[in-house]
């Protein structure tokens, strides 16, 4: 069985979101939409699997 791959594990997730919020800071929407572009690859790079990559690909598509 696949785990779910949406089940909160950040330890400190409102932490993250307001770092999240302040990274986008003063940028525009242009600047902030190539921030999360950016973020995404990075994140991606850092799970380095392709099949997670999918699953997690598909589980944003659905919500």
């Amino acid at each position: 069985m696949t785990p779910d791959l949406t089940a909160p594990k950040l330890e400190t997730p409102d932490a993250f979101y307001a770092d999240l919020l302040a990274a986008h800071e003063g940028l525009t929407k242009a600047e902030s939409d190539a921030c999360n572009a950016r973020l995404i690859l990075l994140m991606a790079n850092h799970i380095a699997d392709n099949e997670v990559l999918r699953e997690l690909l598909d589980a944003a598509k659905r919500r």
